[in-house]
């Protein structure tokens, strides 16, 4: 498996902006999918967005589209979540994680970061 490790969260106002960064290790980066995912208090983690090996495929929730931009570096086996106008409803545990191709499904994945609290305040 590969190993991540989250960072880059903080607390923010409404509008602003964060960049999450994911360092992965332990396996080829490259190999791997990767994604974002959030967990807020007594709710199920949800998808945020994806971005495939090459980082020529990306995918994205709804709630976060036109905002929020998923990227890659394979050669600094990294992947960002650059985050814009952000909203209370943003306020969450964010998390990384690996998989053998793209998905917005959870159990898709099988490796997982510590996460990382994002929270904005109105």
């Amino acid at each position: 498996q590969v190993q991540l490790v989250e960072s880059g969260g903080g607390l923010v106002q409404a509008g602003d902006s964060l960049r999450l960064s994911c360092a992965a290790s332990g396996r080829t980066f490259s190999d791997y999918a990767m994604g974002w995912f959030r967990q807020a208090p007594g709710k199920e983690r949800e998808f945020v967005a994806a971005i495939s090996w090459s980082g020529g495929s990306t995918y994205y929730a709804d709630s976060v589209k036109g905002r929020f931009t998923i990227s890659r570096d394979n050669a600094k086996n990294t992947v960002y979540l650059q985050m814009n106008s952000l909203k209370p409803e943003d306020t969450a545990v964010y998390y990384c994680a690996a998989s053998r191709s793209a998905s917005t499904v959870v159990r898709r994945y099988g490796s997982w970061g510590q996460g990382t609290q994002v929270t904005v305040s109105s």
